[in-house]
């Protein structure tokens, strides 16, 4: 959310040796940010395993990790601007591949967290500093294509990491989960290396405001945090949900203070909260709330109900993520040729539609097979409503004011996931059991059509001869066949949540003025220390 001096030179194209190795090494660093955290998730039961951590104390693995991506952001706009994106990415990328190999080797869950919040810290440095050297580094007519890689990257990563996972656990070790990174982060060091050439650091700038990075990072890492927890914690029934919210809320309540205040501000409030920017950011948390949201969902629905492994959830995540190399690209063609507001209202629609078609039909009988058609749409919504959101974005930008957004996305990219996935696990969780109530109230001990129904229980999973436990197994079967319609009930109902949120984010899609038809001339929102806006 803050940056640094944005001066003249700074608008400039980004000096190149090999343009297009620069651009693989960005691209590669979103693709290693998002695949890492994913990966992290779907395999937290294995690392949690190997570190003989309880559910309670492992929840904390994934949420160190993505704290201090959080926490490092305004530095990494800061440092960025200041020392320049290769220096900076060239150095995390180092950092981040010594990490990784070192975590697989942690001996107890406490040096695992710390090695977590490290590789957070280094790879928080690559999403923020990815679109401003697309846009710096590009000519203008071809920002359409590298915001539609820019988009690409972001969903194949999200979406293949279940594949990943699974294979790794199934053929080799949950250590891979970590080590995979390491000959991607050095590819993306060595694409840095050769692929763009050195700036030198401007000697000219003002020193850090060392309490708004501060404050700013902080408070938003905590207020992560008690998102992250808040489900497994009951929400604000729990102190700590409620000591991270309120500090984090002081926090940046007090950043926003000191930069209103302050001679020398970070960032000119009047600008930042001035339109279309803060739509515009909204528009992109509503879209990582519903995309990870349904990336949520369906896992949850294969694991629970059909008890499918993270590799056989692959396979039908997989689907949304191949169909991206042909519909990003379309996208990008689109944009074009037409108005960004229609690319992302069609994305939008089509998510919608997707989610809409899953709560219609879905049943505990359902397997991946039933989710293709609305795998399809979901992969067409989302290439275009990304891609349509930050071009729209963009074009509202000046070239200078690309870190300061780049920044401002990663946050808003962060905090709208987590967002969207705290809302539909609570949802789906509490759905499931006003649910599972509601179906108990007609499975009553001595009612005929429940004797019948464990009599049918009792004779399919019947044993030769006598077998004094079968009544008990089918109570147990009855059991989970209740919990099944139930899990399955509370995810019909957040398919539906979903679909209504996205129909929100549409209509503020279309609410939207049309954008400039190149980059933008309005003011700067990052201004230059103690300068007039």
């Amino acid at each position: 959310m803050t940056d640094a001096v944005v001066t003249a030179p700074a608008a400039a194209a980004a000096p190149t040796r090999i343009p297009w190795l620069g651009l693989t090494a960005v691209l590669l660093g979103t693709f290693i940010s998002t695949l890492n955290g994913r990966l992290s998730s779907f395999g937290l039961a294995d690392v949690r395993g190997a570190m003989h951590a309880g559910f309670d104390e492992g929840a904390w693995i994934t949420t160190a990790q993505t704290m201090a991506q959080m926490l490092i952001a305004p530095v990494a706009i800061w440092m960025g601007t200041i020392y320049g994106p290769r220096r900076v990415l060239l150095g995390a990328a180092l950092s981040f591949a010594v990490v990784s190999t070192l975590t697989p080797f942690s001996t107890n869950l406490p040096t695992l967290l710390v090695l977590q919040f490290l590789g957070g810290l280094a790879s928080g440095f690559f999403v923020p500093l990815t679109l401003s050297f697309i846009l710096r580094s590009l000519p203008p007519k071809f920002w359409a294509y590298g915001v539609a890689l820019y988009a690409l990257n972001l969903e194949l990563s999200l979406n293949i990491s279940a594949s990943l996972e699974g294979w790794y656990v199934d053929h080799l070790s949950w250590r891979w989960i970590f080590w995979q990174n390491v000959p991607l982060a050095v590819g993306m060091a060595l694409c840095l290396q050769f692929g763009v050439a050195r700036t030198p650091p401007d000697p000219n700038h003002p020193p850090a405001d060392i309490f708004g990075l501060a404050t700013a990072g902080v408070g938003l890492a905590l207020i992560y945090a008690a998102l992250d927890q808040g489900n497994r914690l009951d929400w604000l029934n729990s102190g700590a949900v409620w000591g991270l919210l309120a500090a984090g809320g002081l926090l940046v309540a007090g950043f926003l203070v000191h930069e209103a205040r302050t001679a020398h501000p970070l960032i000119n409030l009047k600008v930042a909260f001035a339109p279309p920017l803060p739509q515009l950011l909204l528009l992109i948390a509503f879209l990582r709330l519903t995309i990870l949201s349904t990336a949520y969902l369906i896992p949850q629905y294969l694991q629970a109900v059909r008890g499918f492994r993270a590799l056989e959830v692959g396979q039908t995540l997989v689907w949304i993520a191949a169909p991206q190399l042909i519909f990003c690209p379309l996208a990008a063609l689109t944009l074009r040729r037409t108005d960004a507001r229609l690319v992302a209202s069609i994305g939008f629609i089509f998510v919608a539609i997707a989610c809409l078609s899953v709560a219609h039909g879905l049943t505990p009988d359902w397997t991946s097979d039933q989710f293709l058609p609305s795998q399809l749409l979901q992969a067409v919504g989302q290439s275009f409503a990304l891609s349509g959101i930050l071009f729209l974005a963009v074009l509202n930008l000046r070239p200078q004011d690309a870190i300061t957004f780049g920044a401002m996305v990663q946050t808003a990219r962060l905090m709208g996931g987590e967002i969207g996935t705290a809302f539909v696990a609570t949802l789906a969780r509490v759905r499931g059991q006003v649910a599972s109530n509601l179906i108990g109230l007609h499975v009553q001990s001595g009612d005929l059509a429940v004797q019948q129904r464990l009599a049918a229980y009792a004779a399919a999973t019947a044993r030769n001869g006598a077998d004094p436990a079968g009544p008990a197994r089918a109570a147990g079967v009855l059991g989970a066949v209740v919990r099944s319609a139930a899990t399955t009930q509370g995810l019909i109902d957040a398919f539906v949540a979903v679909a209504a949120l996205t129909s929100v984010a549409l209509l503020f899609v279309v609410a939207q003025r049309p954008a400039p038809l190149g980059p933008a001339s309005h003011t700067p929102l990052f201004t230059r220390w103690g300068a007039a806006p």
